[in-house]
């Protein structure tokens, strides 16, 4: 299995923002931003057959924009293993659950997506990775889901995601 993290786009800031934390939309710029970090995710040849996303709003319309340039649109599953609140461990069942051949996109939050990939590499949680907005990773998962068992393939920002566009 190819898990593809993607965090969500350039949100509204908090101190900005009158309304529920989880209702945050992206900016126009946070849209544009990852609408071509998206096309950079294209020219690696991926061709996620799974979207699932945090059930937060900027990271659902984060994975709505990804979908759109996905040719086979594949249908976004709103998942609460992606809620930035989950247990980072919580995703690998719901991830384990899919297809061996599966490339899944995984649309979510900071420190939740860091988290995870850190648990996949080595077991447990790793200091100093983090995913900036609109950047993604590839991890490639060859059996079962669970610690340790991820390879990281790639580490991308968003800036070196749009440069490949």
């Amino acid at each position: 299995m190819d898990c593809l993290f993607f965090r969500h786009g350039i949100a509204i800031e908090r101190q900005n923002w009158n309304g529920l934390e989880e209702d945050r939309p992206l900016t126009d710029q946070g849209a544009a931003r990852t609408k071509e970090s998206g096309k950079g995710l294209l020219k690696l040849r991926l061709r996620p057959t799974h979207i699932l996303s945090s059930p937060l709003t900027r990271a659902h319309e984060t994975a709505v924009i990804l979908q759109s340039l996905i040719r086979s649109k594949p249908k976004i599953r709103i998942c609460t293993e992606l809620d930035p609140a989950a247990a980072p461990r919580a995703l690998f069942s719901l991830l384990d659950a899919l297809p061996a051949d599966a490339v899944v996109l995984c649309v979510g939050h900071e420190p939740h997506l860091s988290l995870a990939a850190g648990i996949l590499l080595t077991g447990k949680p790793c200091s100093g990775l983090s995913l900036k907005k609109a950047g993604a990773c590839l991890m490639h998962i060859e059996e079962s889901v669970k610690p340790a068992a991820g390879r990281l393939e790639w580490w991308l920002t968003a800036g070196q995601l749009r440069a490949l566009a």
